[in-house]
């Protein structure tokens, strides 16, 4: 005897304030809140801070004035060394990097409906520490060989997630529940791949794992840069489409939305970001998993703010790389250690707080 199957209710949708501006002859219009702009030039002006500070700072300590005719190219002594190839090189990698990782953070958690969902707990940021591992310990590539593997861990991790979940729907805690799992096999193969290197490529190795800043060049920050300049408009694009899926896949085919399709654009976005991001400084952690939540709770609104969590990790990575440097001189702190410290105190306070909302 068959047994009728009802699909699940939506959830209504949820009302969203603010502005509406319309772009052109009304082609394109975009809903403005004053408080998530507020919260944007906020977020904007600490960037500006952060990077400010970063530049004037340090052994070799520079003026405004100085940092300024560096970066004109009025300056060619001393000054011009320190800020563009010391120091401005590894605060531009900090800022797309932590962006990067914001983005894919909110576009997963978004996706999965589950504040677990950023890629550096659902596998994918091990996924792009295997392939540069295979590179490093293997292959005994060069750096920029180690990226592209590490690009293709990642990538080729997404599709293995995305095989595993075939025919039972994209469902957030599935989702998160395989991530995890394949999260800790990853983690069984990296630390396999380095009981089988030498003593140098270990030490190489674990240098890249534990995700730094240190000794970055331009090629690093224009690596990163195209790869955001390529990446995050279309994900701005389509967030409108993402705050639709969010509410639910029957409202947002109602709404005329082809989930399938956005889903999966999203998807690939959100995973090459954190792939770029992980090739270019290592695996930097919790950075995708708070920058977005953080800034729903800024923000307060019910839709996914890329471009406010974008802001919001460029600070969170900058930041931190500004903290590690001053305050841990002249010893050197990878930035890696010191979001994963402060992430793993983050997601205690997270998983307390989504435990009680259980129970209530």
């Amino acid at each position: 005897m068959s047994v009728p199957v009802r699909e699940p209710k939506a959830p209504a949708p949820r009302a969203v304030g603010g502005r509406v501006v319309r772009l052109g002859r009304g082609a394109v219009s975009l809903r403005v809140r004053g408080r998530t702009v507020a919260v944007t030039a906020l977020l904007l002006a600490a960037l500006v801070l952060v990077v400010g500070t970063t530049l004037t700072t340090g052994d070799f300590p520079l003026t405004v004035g100085e940092v300024l005719r560096a970066l004109t190219g009025n300056d060619s002594g001393a000054a011009d060394f320190v800020v563009n190839t010391l120091r401005l090189p590894r605060v531009l990698t900090a800022v797309f990097v932590g962006a990067a990782l914001a983005v894919s953070g909110a576009i997963l958690q978004s996706l999965t409906r589950n504040s677990l969902g950023s890629p550096d707990i659902i596998g994918f940021t091990n996924g792009s520490a295997v392939g540069a591992l295979v590179v490093i310990v293997l292959l005994h590539g060069s750096m920029t060989q180690i990226a592209l593997g590490a690009l293709a861990g990642g990538l080729a991790t997404a599709l293995a997630v995305h095989l595993l979940m075939i025919g039972r729907g994209l469902q957030g805690f599935r989702l998160v529940v395989i991530g995890v799992g394949v999260s800790a096999l990853l983690l069984a193969v990296n630390s396999y791949l380095i009981t089988r290197a030498t003593f140098q490529e270990a030490l190489e190795a674990q240098s890249w794992l534990i995700g730094s800043l240190g000794n970055r060049t331009w090629t690093h920050a224009n690596a990163i840069g195209l790869a955001l300049a390529v990446l995050l408009p279309p994900a701005l694009l389509l967030s409108r489409r993402l705050a639709v899926v969010e509410m639910g896949d029957l409202t947002a085919t109602a709404l005329g939305v082809n989930v399938h399709r956005t889903r999966t654009a999203l998807l690939v976005i959100g995973v090459a970001l954190a792939a770029f991001a992980t090739a270019v400084t290592g695996p930097i952690w919790f950075v995708a998993l708070a920058a977005p939540q953080v800034v729903r709770r800024l923000t307060g609104s019910p839709a996914p703010a890329l471009l406010s969590s974008a802001l919001m990790g460029a600070v969170l990575l900058a930041l931190s790389d500004l903290v590690v440097q001053r305050a841990f001189a002249p010893a050197l702190l990878p930035v890696g250690t010191a979001t994963g410290a402060l992430g793993g105190i983050y997601l205690i306070w997270l998983l307390i707080t989504e435990s009680r909302k259980s129970r209530a």
